[in-house]
């Protein structure tokens, strides 16, 4: 193995320049969770059944090649670094999906449209997951004190705000009304396309200008079964790893169904989804200085509950909207739950993973951020189970066969599931305990004449209080 000091410590990356890559990571995923089931089922009239089996099966396809894409990324040994070749082969092959996915042509149904949507949801998710695994690795290697990783998140929590205005909020602006209408798709195609190019720029703008630090690089490459069985049996994998996924299925939710819970629970045009989305974001990002400014004060993991608690009361009052002033009122409270848990989720992973390192004396967060993708991975199977519930429960089953009250139906889907998950979230957060912050020389590869330095496991956790 690599000794410390061995090679001269690479310039810092500013933390804006790696910070503006979520930039380009968050519009194409964004636009896709956000436009998808208006785009297929609402327009095109794919059973929302259909939809939700093809979402059970991209979600277990994913959640098997997402640790297999971490680790060949913490093997990879290049002269350009271990992170910057995945992203530089990811962005064009999700631009390319991504503008694929918007060009179903009108005239597919039945199977064949079932065919498109599942290859290319598919192949987006992967290449999605491809992107965000090597570019979440790059946070703890680029900064490894908390108080640095705070700031670069917090301004890469920023820049995905911006994205989100952009894919989320202006889009139904773009696709229904500048570039094509309500019941067309040629808007959504021109707007892929566009989103695509800036995407693509960005990243590669990201990733040229990242310094990894070639000490991480150890000359032994780590093996994956032995890699994966030690993560899985890390209590704090599954505690962190569960708990988080209760904000990130609930957010999941809200960003595929916002624009249908405008259109039959609010009663309003899609276009209108643009004020609602937009007060949600702003708020957001401007909560990112302040929760920034808690973590600094209070720590990463008190920010981190009081976050899921906000969160579930934006949801709560959420549901009891009737208007599009009642919902931006709320929406308020949503946004600054959500920011919250934008400006702490990665800090407290970021804990686990240095605990790791320190224990085991490998850098491993490619693997490790992609088992911890297992959980996102759950995004996809409930939101697919949800939508299908409705069907179920409220007799909506697409845009052509809405039942008798697809108002009711989205306010559920909207608000009553998030609420409760994220109210989960909020009970589990405070009974977990999770690693306290490591010393960033503790997670410098290991000395093989001498046992691995740091915390051996569980003997350093901040405990529920």
């Amino acid at each position: 193995m690599s000794q410390p000091g061995t090679a001269p410590a690479p310039a810092r990356t500013p933390a804006w320049r790696y910070a503006i890559g979520m930039f380009g990571t968050s519009i194409p995923i964004n636009m896709i969770k956000g436009s998808v089931i208006l785009f297929y089922v609402d327009i095109l009239g794919l059973d929302v059944r259909a939809y939700g089996a093809v979402m059970v099966v991209y979600a277990i396809i994913d959640a098997l090649d997402n640790p297999l894409l971490g680790h060949l990324s913490d093997r990879t040994r290049t002269r350009f670094g271990r992170r910057r070749p995945w992203l530089l082969v990811g962005a064009p092959m999700l631009t390319a999906c991504m503008i694929a996915l918007f060009s179903a042509p009108s005239t597919l149904e039945g199977a064949g449209l079932v065919l498109w949507f599942a290859v290319f949801a598919i192949l987006c998710e992967a290449f999605d997951s491809m992107l965000n695994a090597n570019y979440g690795a790059l946070l703890p290697e680029l900064y490894p004190r908390e108080r640095d990783r705070a700031v670069a998140n917090g301004l890469r929590q920023g820049f995905q705000l911006v994205a989100l205005v952009i894919s989320l909020a202006v889009t139904p602006l773009l696709t229904t009304g500048v570039f094509g209408t309500a019941e067309s798709t040629e808007g959504f195609r021109t707007t892929a396309i566009i989103y695509g190019a800036v995407a693509l720029v960005v990243i590669v703008f990201m990733a040229l200008g990242a310094r990894e630090r070639p000490r991480y690089s150890t000359r032994e490459r780590p093996r994956l079964l032995p890699s994966l069985w030690s993560i899985v049996r890390t209590r704090t994998f599954w505690t962190v790893g569960l708990t988080g996924a209760c904000y990130g299925v609930a957010m999941a939710l809200v960003l595929s169904g916002i624009q249908l819970y405008v259109r039959y629970s609010l009663g309003l045009p899609v276009q209108d989804a643009l004020y609602l989305q937009g007060i949600v974001i702003v708020v957001s990002a401007g909560g990112l200085a302040v929760w920034t400014r808690v973590i600094a004060r209070r720590g990463a993991l008190w920010a981190w509950r009081v976050a899921f608690v906000v969160l579930a009361a934006g949801f709560a009052a959420l549901f009891f909207a009737t208007g599009l002033g009642a919902a931006i009122a709320a929406g308020v409270v949503v946004g600054a739950g959500w920011s919250g848990q934008l400006a702490t989720n990665d800090l407290i992973v970021a804990r686990v993973l240095d605990a790791d390192a320190a224990r085991n004396g490998e850098h491993r967060e490619g693997l490790f951020l992609s088992a911890f993708g297992f959980f996102g991975r759950l995004n996809g199977i409930v939101t697919g189970l949800a939508l299908t519930s409705l069907g179920l429960f409220f007799g909506y089953n697409s845009g052509a066969d809405p039942g008798a009250d697809p108002g009711l139906a989205f306010r559920v889907y909207l608000c009553v599931y998030p609420f409760v998950l994220t109210a989960i979230g909020a009970v589990a957060a405070r009974l977990i305990s999770v690693p306290i912050e490591t010393p960033p020389e503790a997670t410098d590869p290991a000395d093989p004449a001498g046992p691995p330095r740091g915390p051996a496991d569980g003997a350093a956790v901040e405990r529920p209080r």
